[in-house]
């Protein structure tokens, strides 16, 4: 006869229930909460705990002291350094810009919304207008130098970087900065080796300026002043830029923070008009709306001994020696006397001069003499050497302000006449 096994002798201690604890598991969950509320009541009052915890400190297996934390990201920002591209369709004002300038419709107007932007508003290379600037001065450079190398071929290299200066560069920010550009050019400090003009050629910049950091500007104002005593060339005295007044915009930072953004903004412009309408637009741009500025290169001269320098210049080209002449007088005796002299190599007249004295007149008469050599010109039908590839292309390419029929225009009248070569000097008088 079998037996029946009492499990419950064996799991007893596994299967009976605890003392003071449900047997179902409805009674458990309610014998808990009932539990938990008797044990950690509710507080709905704050106060402090009269016993401070120190703070937990994770370790992360980082070794700081070799590599600090990064420091905490800046708030995001609602407004961007400059407009994004799509708002310049919707700007009156971009539209009015562009057809003052006269640009071709190629020229879109996100691209002139990005020539108005300046390094200073928005340091971003890929929103600003430096790429543009960049491209724009070398192109502006290009044309106008060569322009003057063709048309004044015995130009001096002083006299070229100061017109250089004074044609694509500075210009009086109350006229037309806003078109032609304004560049800051720094003043050579009196003191500094590199003073000869092969350096200027080979280290300075495209105006025949030191590449240098601004000195103070009362020492550099004191050198000038010096340099004009002793009777030194120098551009800005040759040919002199309104300076501000007291009572005018802003501060000297703001002044110059101002021009420099005309002046990058101008060179963008030539550079968008050479991006998207090529390079004889681009030419046609900076040959109606910079090289067309007057410039009286006869104000840029400053002779140390103009008497010398014109012996020099006839000895070297074997002429006769010159001669000064009195040719006619007034008032010898009087409080105003006025004496015209004239220099004369053989039979040939040179110049001629007038003033108070007879030294005055001769020197005069010397320095006329040598203007009249230095600015020789062929004219203004003399070809430049960028016209070479008007007449292999014919011309074309389009462009900004009448860019293409003026283009078409220059590259037929090349190959009516062909190319001619341009006159090269044998150079400048150095003086010692």
């Amino acid at each position: 006869m079998m037996k029946r096994l009492r499990i419950e002798r064996a799991t007893g201690q596994l299967l009976a229930a605890r003392p003071g604890c449900p047997s179902t598991p409805g009674a458990a969950l309610r014998s808990s909460y009932k539990c938990a509320t008797q044990v950690a009541p509710v507080r709905y009052s704050s106060s402090s705990s009269a016993v401070e915890t120190e703070p937990v400190y994770e370790e992360d297996g980082t070794d700081h002291s070799r590599f600090p934390p990064l420091e905490k990201l800046p708030p995001n920002t609602s407004t961007l350094p400059s407009p994004l591209p799509y708002r310049a369709l919707e700007s009156a004002k971009l539209s009015a810009l562009h057809a003052r300038l006269s640009l071709s419709p190629k020229i879109p107007l996100q691209t002139l919304a990005r020539t108005l932007v300046d390094a200073s508003a928005d340091p971003n290379p890929l929103f600003n207008n430096s790429s543009l600037a960049f491209l724009g001065a070398t192109i502006i450079n290009y044309h106008a130098s060569e322009w003057f190398m063709v048309h004044y071929p015995r130009l001096p290299m002083d006299v070229l970087f100061a017109a250089m200066a004074r044609l694509p560069g500075p210009a009086p920010p109350q006229q037309d900065s806003q078109i032609l550009g304004y560049t800051m050019v720094d003043k050579i400090n009196k003191n500094n080796w590199k003073r000869s003009v092969a350096s200027k050629v080979i280290y300075d910049d495209d105006f025949g300026q030191l590449i240098m950091p601004r000195k103070a500007k009362e020492s550099e104002d004191k050198a000038v002043e010096e340099d004009q005593g002793q009777g030194v060339y120098h551009e800005e005295a040759a040919n002199p830029t309104p300076k501000f007044s007291p009572t005018s915009y802003g501060s000297s930072t703001t002044r110059e923070l101002s021009e420099k953004a005309h002046a990058n903004f101008a060179r963008a412009v030539v550079g968008a008009v050479y991006t998207h309408c090529g390079r004889a637009a681009a030419k046609s741009f900076v040959k109606a709306h910079v090289l067309c500025r007057e410039l009286d290169l006869e104000r840029l001269f400053a002779f140390k001994h103009p008497t010398l320098e014109l012996a020099m210049l006839c000895a070297r080209e074997e002429f006769e020696p010159p001669v000064a002449r009195l040719l006619s007088e007034t008032g010898r005796l009087s409080r105003t006397p006025v004496f015209v002299v004239g220099v004369y190599s053989g039979n040939d007249k040179l110049g001629e001069g007038q003033g108070a004295t007879l030294e005055q007149a001769r020197l005069k008469a010397a320095m006329h003499a040598l203007k009249a050599w230095y600015l020789y010109s062929p004219g203004e039908g003399a070809k430049v050497p960028s016209d070479v590839l008007e007449m292999e292309t014919g011309g074309g390419g389009g462009g900004g302000g009448g860019g293409e029929q003026q283009g078409q225009g220059q590259g037929q009248q090349g190959k009516n006449k062909g190319w001619e070569p341009a006159y090269i000097d044998i150079g400048e008088l150095i003086s010692r």
